[in-house]
């Protein structure tokens, strides 16, 4: 095959012949006749049109007429190999079509009548019900049609119909409310494991919410358990995954410290007044429930994906090592000189070094040493979990950390540690009174502290969201091991969403920490025995008995203990980022190693805020370059092949390019988003061949390349408005410079994006049905068909 441009039309119609004995074929490979321009009598019909209305466009003499319809039958005597492009394709985006033409997401029943999941079939089916079942979904569109009785029926309803699925009217119920489904699955047997893992984790967290709500939050450490309290319990209600347990988290509990911070830098209130405090950490729990619960029934349950993971781990790395130099000023008994000097508790990381260096010889001895003994003895005891569990898995029930404080809080009250200035906890009450306070966290009062949390409260939903995800799939869902945990109730990003809001929303009312689900925290339920949302309801009535009756024994912990669990929390997660990194280099995952590097150095060297805007602006620009570059390929024929064609610019020594042809693959959906330099990127093609050139190169594609556009839109699965109005200004510009345009691998002319091109006007634009074909096989031949009609036009004219 030549790769060199036609010249003259002796050029194009030169001829060889086949092997099966047809007689010879043209340039590219069509049958003709002796002669060696008449193409062989054959049926070319295209798949949207009959034979007998087809022609070739710009008129000929009657005598061509036979030959010129006789198209039909040429293009379905092609070979049906697996290559891309022909009808039969199991290649890669080219993938196996239906053989019967049927609407997108299309089905067929046992009556064999055809419907189309999504939309109603029959005299109820137009635009508004379809749009109200595309938005609003199956459940909301039954219940506003009345139940999915009579025609207007859901695809959910008519095959719960059609298959008799039982109890087709409370489904729904024990979807969205899953607490009806487990709870009549719940056997005594269960019950036993569930009670274990509660206490393990009341043993292991309830110490860590003292330690979140006091030295990260600045709040009251009651405030700690209330996010244990509320939060469990309304996710076992609604939750759809039954091993996760939700609680507050370092991360959201140092973003709600932020807020307190800023508020009493504005004066809004003070570092002692702890119940504005109290109340400014409700108002930011309630508007991230907020948030998430709003997403949730927008179902958006996709957006834990517009955090990059170069974002995620340079920021969660960042938020480690901020934790660990908060920290050291309690560990080491600086909290009173740090208060004098001011700015230190509000300033960078940095900011908060150079003070440790400059004042390490005020720290106090017993503080340091209670301090650090207590870091040592977390991380042996976590070491040696490591390596025994292995083999011995029941260490995993030791409770070391309760152990510790506990052992610290009876050692101070023994030798009176807290009268040699080693700060304890001291009285752990509610700020009004009441164990358990209720503040509606929206009311007018407290809109100036709405202002300042909306964006952070914004993020930790994400951040909190994202975290939940990642455990809610590493545990699985109830169908994980079938017989040994509650079955049916199958993860939904969107249900979590709601779920995780209403816990929030709750917690907020009562002053709690933000409380999303954590993986270790998970893992410690499902490893010790936890196998239904129990446990998470066991684990929040323990919480209340300590509320109710435990407070006064936690007056002699030592704070420093406290913040020593938080500095083996901000160890974990800074532990990670090394084998991130090393990744990132041996894939020379630069860019991200970039980003990693500008998000942790802003939030060390700056403040917290600044890391946040960062990274979240990156990471959206990020999706925003990604999803508004059109990813359009030209195609070459594979060497040998009959029908295989392959992307020329991954391998351009590799294709042979069809001379007069320009093949164009547009492998995705078309909107407003991806359309507008769709364009400029088919100019470079034309041009260059490739889009990767740079447009201050000189044209290197000769014009007679382009003679032919072919367009593949198989993966054109919808198109908008706007990608509807580029696509027809770019045939128009085709049009007028006489450039054939034929379309290859369309839907259906029922499926909405032919309908769409109908309507536009691009398939009359084109030269009618006749130019939409069903592979790029049968496109080249239908070019290869008009250069011959115009070149036998042209000579008769000429011979007259």
């Amino acid at each position: 095959m030549s790769h060199e441009p036609s010249t003259s039309p002796e050029h194009t119609i030169s001829t060889t012949h086949s092997k099966d004995g047809h007689g010879p074929l043209s340039s590219r490979g069509v049958p003709v006749d002796d002669d060696g321009v008449h193409p062989l009598t054959s049926d070319l019909a295209s798949p949207f049109a009959d034979s007998a209305n087809t022609r070739v466009e710009g008129g000929i003499d009657e005598a061509l007429i036979h030959d010129a319809d006789a198209r039909s039958s040429l293009l379905q005597h092609y070979d049906h190999g697996p290559g891309c492009g022909s009808k039969i394709c199991n290649l890669g985006t080219f993938s196996p079509r239906p053989t019967m033409r049927r609407s997108y997401m299309s089905y067929q029943n046992q009556s064999g009548v055809v419907g189309s999941y999504g939309r109603e079939t029959g005299d109820a089916a137009d635009g508004i019900s379809n749009i109200r079942y595309g938005i609003s979904g199956d459940a909301a569109a039954d219940w506003i049609s009345g139940g999915g009785k009579g025609k207007r029926m859901s695809t959910t309803q008519r095959l719960a119909k059609t298959h008799g699925v039982k109890n087709a009217k409370t489904m729904y119920l024990t979807y969205y409310f899953p607490f009806f489904n487990w709870i009549s699955q719940y056997r005594w047997s269960y019950f036993q494991g569930d009670l274990i893992a509660a206490l393990t984790m009341a043993s292991f967290y309830i110490p860590m919410s003292l330690s979140y709500a006091s030295n990260l939050g600045h709040l009251p450490p009651i405030n700690g358990l209330y996010s244990f309290v509320f939060n469990p319990f309304v996710y076992a209600l609604l939750g759809s995954c039954p091993q996760m347990v939700v609680g507050p988290e370092a991360a959201g509990s140092l973003l709600v410290g932020m807020v307190v911070r800023s508020s009493v830098d504005k004066g809004h209130s003070g570092d002692l007044d702890q119940v504005t405090n109290a109340r400014i950490a409700g108002v930011v729990t309630g508007m991230a429930g907020a948030v998430i619960f709003v997403a949730g029934l927008t179902r958006l349950g996709f957006l834990d994906n517009v955090l990059s993971r170069p974002f995620l781990r340079g920021f969660i790395s960042a938020i480690g090592f901020v934790l660990l130099v908060d920290q050291l000023i309690p560990e080491m008994g600086l909290m009173d000189r740090a208060t004098k000097v001011g700015s230190v508790n509000h300033g960078s990381s940095v900011d908060k070094l150079v003070f440790l260096a400059e004042n390490i010889g005020y720290a106090h001895d017993l503080t340091c040493g209670v301090a650090f003994g207590s870091f040592a003895t977390i991380m042996l005891c976590r070491e040696l979990k490591k390596r025994l569990q292995p083999r011995y898995p029941t260490v995993a029930y030791i409770p070391d950390r309760f152990l510790v404080v506990a052992l610290s809080a009876v050692l101070t009250w023994k030798f009176g540690w807290d009268k040699q200035g080693l700060q304890i906890l001291g009285d752990v009450q509610s700020t009004t009174g009441s164990p358990f306070p209720f503040h509606w966290p929206f009311l007018p009062s407290y809109m100036k502290h709405v202002r300042e949390a909306m964006g952070t409260s914004f993020l930790i939903a994400l951040l909190g969201f994202f975290e939940s995800s990642v455990a809610a799939k590493s545990i699985g869902g109830g169908d994980a091991q079938s017989g040994e945990r509650i079955q049916g109730m199958s993860l939904s990003a969107n249900r979590e969403l709601v779920a995780l809001g209403a816990a929030n929303l709750v917690g907020g009312c009562f002053m709690a920490l933000p409380a999303f689900g954590g993986y270790g925290r998970s893992k410690v339920n499902a490893s010790t025995g936890g196998k239904t949302p129990m446990s998470s309801i066991l684990l929040s009535l323990i919480t209340v008995v300590c509320v109710l009756f435990l407070l006064p024994y936690f007056y002699y912990i030592p704070r420093s203990v406290l913040s020593a669990m938080i500095s083996v929390v901000a160890y974990s997660l800074i532990e990670e980022a090394p084998h991130d990194i090393k990744f990132f280099i041996q894939i020379r995952g630069f860019s991200e190693l970039t980003l990693m590097t500008l998000i942790f150095a802003a939030t060390i060297f700056y403040s917290l805020s600044l890391g946040i805007a960062l990274g979240v602006g990156l990471s959206v620009l990020s999706v925003i370059r990604h999803s508004t570059k059109p990813r359009i390929q030209i195609l070459g024929k594979v060497p040998g092949t009959a029908d295989q064609f392959e992307s020329a610019e991954d391998n351009p020594q590799g294709v042979e390019f069809i001379e007069g042809c320009l093949i164009v693959k547009i492998p995705e959906p078309l909107t407003f988003a991806n359309t507008g330099d769709l364009k400029n990127r088919l100019r470079r093609l034309e041009l260059y061949g490739t889009t990767g050139a740079h447009p201050a190169l000189p044209r290197v594609r000769a014009p007679e390349h382009n003679k032919n556009i072919i367009f593949d839109v198989h993966g054109v699965t919808g198109i908008d408005g706007s990608g509807t109005q580029v696509l027809t200004e770019i045939v128009d510009s085709y049009i007028s410079r006489d450039v054939r345009v034929f379309f290859c691998r369309v839907p259906s002319e029922r499926n909405p994006v032919y309908e769409t091109f109908e309507r536009s006007g691009i398939v009359s634009q084109v030269g009618g049905p006749g130019h939409f074909v069903k592979s790029v096989d049968e496109a080249l031949r239908m070019t290869e068909l008009e250069d011959l009609s115009d070149f036998y036009r042209d000579h008769t004219e000429s011979g007259r």
